[in-house]
């Protein structure tokens, strides 16, 4: 069942690259972000090795392909930003059972939102099923606008650029990388906000990296 929807998948992806290209691509991320229904990590990956690959591009295309997600990715979150920030918990609720979202996710959301802050926008955009739940605690919270825009364009280029280029390189390996990626996503996540984590630590420690800004 798995495997005949992600064929599914695969050839309405196709589909849509061969005939809009990057263009393609931009619109997908776009909606990703703004409703955590399409996998990123499965367009990027394609974008990468079908876009670029296939075409025997530079590997460097990586950089302005991961431009274009990132950009379209920002523009996406953003718009959930500013629907839970204008809506408040109201919509976000009535949201929450249209795209039927446990409302469970949405308050842990929160409560990692309230100890790490913007620290959570950055990183949480390269953790799959959090980068497009934290725009929802940044709107309730009423986050600077400009801070979570940058938080976002930052991770979201990082990780759209990641995607894009392990497309490139390995896109031909696709049934054996789609079975890894399954099983250690989560685990992936987990350890990038580890990291994320023990670097904040690390600079906020007497000694640390770095002082803390007066």
């Amino acid at each position: 069942m798995f495997d005949q929807i992600e064929a599914l998948i695969l050839g309405g992806l196709q589909s849509i690259f061969d005939q809009f290209g990057w263009w393609g691509v931009a619109g997908l991320m776009l909606f990703e972000n703004a409703t955590n229904i399409t996998p990123s990590e499965i367009i990027l990956g394609l974008a990468g090795w079908l876009l670029l690959a296939n075409h025997e591009a530079s590997p460097l295309g990586a950089l302005w392909g991961g431009a274009i997600a990132a950009l379209a990715s920002t523009l996406g979150a953003s718009l959930m930003y500013w629907a839970a920030r204008l809506g408040g918990r109201p919509l976000v609720e009535r949201a929450a059972r249209w795209i039927r979202l446990d409302p469970a996710h949405i308050v842990r959301a929160e409560q990692q939102f309230q100890r790490w802050g913007g620290r959570l926008v950055f990183f949480g955009r390269m953790v799959p099923g959090i980068r497009t739940l934290v725009n929802i605690p940044a709107g309730l919270a009423h986050m600077p606008y400009p801070r979570f825009l940058a938080a976002t364009l930052a991770g979201a280029y990082l990780w759209c650029t990641l995607l894009i280029g392990l497309g490139y390189f390995f896109g031909h390996e696709w049934e054996q990388i789609s079975s890894i990626f399954r099983q250690y996503a989560l685990w992936i996540g987990l350890g990038v906000l580890l990291a994320g984590a023990a670097w904040m630590f690390l600079r906020r420690k007497p000694g640390g990296l770095e002082p803390d800004e007066a």
